[in-house]
């Protein structure tokens, strides 16, 4: 397969204007680092974005970084942290769930996945964060959206459709977001042995309470074990984690009432900064929490009221209050399990063999309707099915 490599946003334009010339499908990758998550592409090129890299612009005052798309999140955080300053979205490195290297993730790969960690439930995803972008579409047109100034909301639907789109409709080639100060202190509530269903009240209990919770997660007895923080794998038993953070006084406060709050469903510990940093990194990557081999991954989307049963022969843990489920199966006979049944909630096929996630609902099967739009958008932006041709559905 023939690579492509531009390094400038002309050279992108040009590669994809080419790719539609010539009918050519074209994979639009970074560093390849999730290449493992969604359908395998059917294209015959690949649009390599990793020299199209750098931070152009970053205002800590202003509180607004731009940086090509091809930019390593690494790079970013990096930066940030100098100024105390983060992604309030908290994006995970999924690259060892992958087999791939940790901190090798691209910038546009993030927004073009929508993702987030456990502080979507307080901070919201990536989408929320984007403040515009510069693109190519599949029409190999140049398009803009958005601009530099957290206020502005020109473009903002244009933002919210593309982040999440894997790269189906258009080839970002810079990008500009928010960011936030940094919290001054972190402190984690455990609280041991609760079963998943209590740790699903206990859970709703603290993100409905004053004390400004921006994590809230069940580790059960298999996932705790494999922690590295030692208050958590050496428990042997479950551990429901809650995070508070902000600055000194006010994340005390909120800790000790939370504590008081928590105390009727079990044995209570307090995590400070550093083990809090390492066990939500944890929660947040997914790998170092799951068993590892070829077991097949699945994440599960549903209302956190409602709760959920994974399946009797899966390890799993539980982020966003209850409301995402990180499941870990053994492979079938036959490779292609069934996705697990969820009532009200959606599955997504994460890490799975490419001869199984080109025949499993990798993404979970859309309503007519949805369908219908879905493949209208793409024909507004790609009509020829020229980037990343059948990665998230077939024929979009």
């Amino acid at each position: 397969m023939s690579v492509l490599a531009p390094s400038d946003h002309d050279e992108i334009q040009a590669a994809v204007a080419g790719a539609l010339a010539d009918g050519i499908p074209t994979e639009v990758r970074g560093h390849a680092t999730r290449r493992g998550w969604g359908r395998p592409v059917q294209a015959e090129q690949e649009l390599d974005l990793s020299r199209i890299s750098g931070i152009h612009l970053y205002e800590p005052k202003e509180l607004v970084l731009s940086a090509a798309a091809g930019t390593p999140i690494r790079e970013i955080n990096e930066a940030l942290a100098a100024e105390n300053q983060h992604l309030a979205f908290e994006p995970p490195d999924w690259a060892p769930l992958y087999g791939g290297a940790a901190g090798e993730g691209t910038f546009g790969g993030v927004i073009a996945c929508n993702l987030a960690g456990p502080r979507r439930i307080q901070a919201g995803a990536a989408r929320d964060h984007l403040l515009g972008f510069t693109a190519v579409s599949g029409r190999g047109e140049t398009f803009k959206s958005g601009g530099r100034v957290v206020k502005n909301v020109t473009g903002f639907d244009l933002s919210k459709l593309i982040a999440g789109s894997f790269g189906t409709l258009a080839v970002m080639s810079d990008i500009t977001v928010k960011v936030l100060p940094a919290p001054e202190k972190v402190r984690t509530v455990l609280v041991f042995g609760l079963s998943s269903e209590d740790a699903r009240k206990a859970m709703s209990a603290a993100l409905n309470s004053p004390s400004d919770v921006g994590g809230a997660a069940h580790l059960p007895a298999g996932a705790a074990a494999r922690s590295a923080v030692d208050y958590v794998n050496g428990a042997g038993t479950a551990a429901t984690a809650l995070r508070v953070e902000g600055p000194e006084p006010s994340v005390a406060a909120r800790t000790e009432a939370l504590k008081r709050l928590l105390g009727e469903y079990g044995g209570i510990e307090e995590l400070h900064t550093s083990r809090s940093r390492t066990l939500w990194a944890e929660v947040r990557d997914v790998h170092p929490l799951l068993p590892q081999g070829e077991n097949l991954i699945w994440r599960v989307s549903v209302p956190p009221a409602g709760g959920y049963a994974p399946p009797p022969d899966a390890e799993y843990y539980t982020d966003w209050g209850g409301g995402l489920i990180w499941i870990s199966v053994p492979a079938s006979d036959d490779g292609a399990p069934p996705p697990p049944r969820v009532d009200g909630g959606h599955a997504t096929l994460m890490r799975a063999p490419a001869s199984v996630r080109g025949v499993v609902a990798v993404f979970e099967e859309l309503p007519a309707g949805v369908a219908a739009l879905s493949a209208r958008i793409k024909e507004s932006f790609d009509p020829e099915r020229v980037l990343n041709p059948g990665r998230m559905y077939p024929g979009i």
